[in-house]
């Protein structure tokens, strides 16, 4: 008797195993998280991005129900810790924070191995503040305009801190050389905020385009001088320092906004978990005491979602990039 063999038409098979996967995905979904997350913080600690991040991890992991994990993984102005989560598994066990300096600039100024738009699924949108203007506190200028003075007679000796070989204080001196014709020789890359912010300090170096929240605790202690923000408006958490509008360089412009990532192809239903934990965090009365403390702004709840945050991200690249490749700004 002869047997015969049915072969299953190959659409239907591919349907059957794609509603067994999606079965999975779902069943994935459903339960995650159920075993401790891990945020990657692509700077050292003690920086406002590890900050931050402390303070939100915090409450995030009551409304998941799982610890979340903060490591630190420097190096590259943060393009190391970001190419590891670029290979992670996308499952929403492993994130990453970053900035207007990791996750815009660097692309301009690195041949980086993954890409910044198309690699990392937006998670929120989760604060803002601005850049500004800071020097050791014995520089002997008292205004933006003695600063200029001072760095035209001492071009060839002055120093200028950077997270990164050419990170925002790149781009920003950048800018800052173009609008008042002072000429900055001497860039000192350091692997983050911290450590830059201790070699001010301690007289190491001369000058910081820096993330305002990375040293408001330093200004407020009388450890170092600021010149000016560098925004339209007075920042909310020094209000006595003047804008770059008013201290005589108009138009000098940089804000550090952060967001966080998870790897291409997190599973959508995860994302909204991730987002819900931190729009709720983000809503909590205690959660935004401690970002006021720590200089930093939430964006409006309707801009906390991932596709504000896909669209900031975007924006800001369309801006920046051109701006940095006419300037020939490079890391490597």
């Amino acid at each position: 008797m002869r047997m015969l063999r049915f072969a299953a038409p190959s659409a239907l098979l591919a349907a059957v195993l794609a509603a067994a996967f999606g079965a999975l995905g779902t069943a994935s979904a459903q339960t995650y998280p159920n075993r401790p997350i891990t945020l990657v913080v692509p700077f050292p600690p003690g920086g406002a991005t590890d900050a931050i991040s402390r303070v939100l991890v915090e409450h995030m992991r009551g409304t998941l129900g799982q610890p979340i994990v903060i490591e630190n993984v420097a190096g590259g102005g943060g393009n190391t810790g970001i190419a590891r989560v670029s290979r992670a598994d996308p499952d929403g066990y492993t994130l990453v924070i970053g900035h207007w300096g990791s996750h815009v600039i660097n692309g301009a100024t690195y041949n980086l191995p993954y890409d910044l738009l198309k690699d990392f699924e937006p998670v929120a949108w989760i604060a803002n503040t601005p850049q500004w203007i800071i020097t050791r506190k014995t520089l002997p200028a008292s205004n933006l305009a003695e600063l200029v003075a001072w760095l035209k007679a001492n071009e060839e000796k002055s120093t200028v801190g950077t997270i990164g070989a050419a990170g925002p204080g790149v781009v920003a001196g950048a800018y800052f050389q173009k609008l008042t014709g002072v000429a900055l020789k001497t860039y000192v890359p350091y692997r983050g905020g911290a450590p830059a912010i201790q070699d001010l300090v301690g007289g190491q170096i001369d000058l910081l385009f820096d993330q305002a929240a990375n040293s408001l605790s330093q200004f407020r202690a009388g450890n170092v001088k600021v010149y000016a923000v560098m925004s339209p408006t007075r920042w909310f958490a020094a209000p006595d320092v003047p804008t770059v509008d008013e201290a005589g360089v108009p138009k000098l412009y940089a804000t550090y906004w952060h967001g966080i990532w998870a790897p291409k192809g997190t599973p959508k239903e995860i994302i909204a978990k991730l987002n819900g934990a931190l729009v709720a965090a983000l809503a909590d009365p205690a959660v935004r005491d401690r970002f006021v403390n720590l200089g930093q702004e939430i964006p409006p709840r309707e801009q906390q979602t991932p596709e504000a945050l896909f669209a900031q991200h975007k924006a800001e690249i369309e801006k920046w990039w051109p701006i940095i490749k006419a300037a020939n700004i490079k890391a490597e």
